[in-house]
């Protein structure tokens, strides 16, 4: 469940549907998994050492905003922020909670267009609010079946771990799309040598600009991880910190990758026009060879043409073959002497 924004031109998808809420609270040896909770339900752990972890799926529900905003004390401009599926990722820290701004990557499942979903994290000392923008799917399914599974750390530590894997998945999802992105690349690369088309021109452009919006987001994801990694706040431990850096070790290769695919296709656009050009000169080459064989056949022609009375060769009954075969020595000359300076 998630929300999202496609890219094709026409602003955020927002469907007005009702919220649905789903928690999760776990400690090292409970965990409870709730699908469809009540608001009303949903409250910080009493439990010092449990974990809630509140998914929101869409912020088109006003009264469940509200509601959550007044349980765990957020402020009326971090509930505004997250009703406002248009910024660009960030970090906040207020007393007591930290908030997140991330954009969430993915292509519609078997389509090509690129899916941009806002996903605004609230991370308190036992908790942590998700907040979506309401299309179905996201990339949140392996952390999910950790917590379900109890395998690895996950259920061990804090909230400040939970939202490390949230930000973890979204970040290794880029590895996906960029996977899907280099496929493309090399499909491209192969069509531009064999036989560029206006098709494959038309499919580097869109792939450029997809490229630019992947790095769009991914930029400003990185100076979130690293003002986080740096361990501003006292809600990340500092074994959590280790994790961080890796992540934003995985968010610098995404923007690497990025932009060598970019170069890349810029050097395949400088392909795509140089073939085009040589294509052009070939054919021009070809026009320009049979216009100057045939110009000394217009020639020939021509004074053969002339209506004079005494002209040569003009009662002579052989005249018309002995001009054909004139015609067709010089071309054939002509034929041999481009041959030879390699010009055909």
């Amino acid at each position: 469940m998630s929300a999202g924004d496609g890219l094709n031109g026409t602003g955020p998808v927002r469907n007005g549907r009702p919220a649905r809420v789903s928690t999760f609270t776990y400690g090292p040896a409970t965990f409870e998994e709730r699908p469809g909770a009540r608001v009303e339900e949903c409250l910080p752990s009493q439990d010092s050492s449990a974990v809630v972890w509140v998914d929101v799926d869409t912020v088109d529900d006003p009264y469940v905003l509200d509601q959550l905003g007044h349980r765990f004390g957020l402020h009326p401009l971090v509930v505004e922020d997250i009703r406002s599926t248009d910024q660009r990722p960030k970090v906040e820290d207020y007393e007591g909670y930290l908030y997140l701004v991330l954009r969430m990557l993915r292509h519609a499942d078997g389509e090509e267009d690129l899916l941009d979903e806002q996903v605004s994290l609230v991370l308190g000392p036992s908790f942590v609010l998700s907040f979506q923008t309401g299309l179905e799917g996201d990339v949140f399914d392996p952390v999910r079946e950790r917590l379900r599974t109890g395998k690895g750390s996950l259920r061990k530590l804090g909230a400040d771990y939970l939202a490390y894997a949230l930000i973890d998945a979204i970040v290794d999802h880029h590895f996906l799309l960029l996977e899907r992105v280099g496929d493309r690349v090399e499909d491209l690369s192969d069509e531009m040598i064999q036989d560029p088309q206006r098709k494959t021109l038309g499919d580097l452009h869109r792939l450029k600009r997809e490229l630019l919006f992947l790095r769009k987001s991914v930029w400003p994801l990185r100076e979130v991880i690293a003002r986080l990694e740096r361990g501003e706040s006292a809600l990340f431990q500092e074994h959590t910190l280790v994790y961080l850096r890796d992540v934003y070790d995985h968010a610098i290769q995404v923007a690497d990758r990025i932009d060598t695919y970019r170069d890349m296709l810029a050097g395949m656009l400088e392909i795509y026009l140089s073939s085009q050009s040589n294509r052009m000169n070939e054919i021009m080459k070809v026009l320009t060879i049979i216009a100057t064989i045939f110009m000394p056949l217009t020639f020939i022609a021509g004074v053969y043409g002339m209506n004079f009375r005494f002209l040569p060769e003009v009662g002579w009954r052989y005249g018309y073959a002995f001009a054909l075969g004139l015609m067709a020595l010089v071309a054939l000359t002509m034929l041999l002497y481009f041959k030879r300076k390699k010009w055909l």
